[in-house]
Formats: C-alpha cells, sequence, structure tokens
C-alpha cells in the first residue's frame, strides 16, 4: 500500500511521549485527533491541536463516536498502563486502521502488541537509554541504529584516514563501513565521494553493522 503521510492521524495518549507527536505533527501541517481519557489533560492542550476529545480509548463504541475507523494512521502513546494499550491497539484492529504505531514500554510489551496486530512498535525509553549508552561509553558524536544490526553514527575521522582519498583509502575493505557524508568546520554536511579528502576536525557520518560502527568509532 502506498506511503500516505499527509493524512490525518489519531494520537491516543497524551502524556510527554505523546503529546510531543501530536504538536510536532500539527506544526508539521498535519491534522490530529488527539484522544485521552484525562479531561485536565485534554483542557491543557486544547487548541493546539486539531480536533482533541476526552474518551475512553478501551470503549470501542467511544471511538466509532469519534470516527477513529475512517482514520488511515493511528498511534497509541499509552504509557504504563499495558492492559489499555493492549486493548486500544486490538479496538483499532478491529476497526481496521491501515498503519498502527504502537508505543511499548518492554520488548514483552511490544511483541503482544506485534502479535495483536500493530504494524510498528516503538520503544522510545530503550532506545533513548542504547543510544545514550553508545554516545556516553565512546567517540561517538550520534548514533541511530536503523536496523537490527545497521547503525548510522556521527564521528571524527581517525588519524589513518585523514588526507588520503576515500577511494584510496580502503575503507570499506579495512573495516566494512561507508562513510556516506562529510562536515568541514563552517559548512554543511555534503555527500562523501571517492574524491573526498578527510581533514582534522571533519564531522564524517559513518553507516555499516552496529559491531563494525562502533569498531571504527574507536579508532584513534
Amino acid at each position: 500500500m502506498p506511503e500516505r503521510s499527509s493524512d490525518p492521524v489519531v494520537v491516543i495518549g497524551l502524556g510527554r511521549f505523546g503529546s510531543s507527536i501530536a504538536l510536532e505533527l500539527v506544526r508539521r501541517g498535519t491534522e490530529v485527533l488527539a484522544i485521552d481519557h484525562k479531561p485536565k489533560i485534554v483542557q491543557a492542550l486544547s487548541g493546539q491541536i486539531t480536533q482533541i476529545a476526552a474518551a475512553d480509548s478501551t470503549d470501542i463504541e467511544a471511538l466509532r463516536q469519534l470516527g477513529v475507523g475512517d482514520f488511515y494512521r493511528a498511534v497509541v502513546a499509552i504509557g504504563s498502563d499495558i492492559e489499555a494499550s493492549i486493548l486500544t491497539t486490538s479496538l483499532l484492529v478491529e476497526l481496521e486502521v491501515d498503519d498502527i504505531w504502537a508505543k511499548a514500554i518492554s520488548r514483552q510489551h511490544g511483541q503482544i502488541l506485534n502479535r495483536i496486530g500493530a504494524h510498528h512498535v516503538v520503544l522510545p525509553e530503550h532506545d533513548m537509554g542504547e543510544r545514550v549508552a553508545h554516545l556516553v561509553s565512546g567517540r561517538m558524536l550520534d548514533y541511530l541504529e536503523v536496523d537490527r544490526n545497521f547503525a548510522l553514527i556521527k564521528t571524527r575521522p581517525p588519524k589513518d584516514f585523514i588526507g588520503v582519498p576515500l577511494g584510496e583509502s580502503g575503507l570499506r575493505r579495512k573495516h566494512g563501513v561507508t562513510i556516506v557524508a562529510v562536515k568541514t568546520a563552517g559548512e554543511e554536511f555534503t555527500y562523501a565521494t571517492a574524491d573526498t579528502v578527510l581533514t582534522y576536525g571533519d564531522i564524517i557520518v559513518v553507516s555499516g553493522r552496529t559491531d563494525q560502527v562502533e569498531r571504527f568509532a574507536e579508532l584513534p
């Protein structure tokens, strides 16, 4: 099925995670229906979100009355109430919402959400903890895991690759990674090519298997 990124989105659960998603979507011009069972939260966000309602997302009739089944995409951002998260997700499946994103607070929770029909499961606390651990423990300036065993990192170039065109450096043969972009001081990021020559002070974006980019980032 083709992407429908401009379609309105339902966001259910307006804690810090859900409200930040809803507000960012609105900022980007996407219409949002936001739902939370706490009237105080709904009142606080009223006027900042396209449409907002206080309702029990574990009640399928309440979801029907709000027209949730007419939406293509929904985000279940419910926090620590695992039962409500699972039931809400199952009701969205029953309402035949095509693209369901669900927040999980543990891998077990995420596995259940996958099994009942969530199309995408997000573990924000786990993912952020893993990212920060990579940054704290090494020389990386930023870290993004894009698949189970593939990552992008931002780091400084090791000294052995300074002053040598990338095409002559044997980088991929020696370390199994690819430098995809480079930023020289005072300039913007640009794509790296075989002719790119790195200098001290550059920042590079490197892609590759997670273990390989981790080892590469630790080179002196």
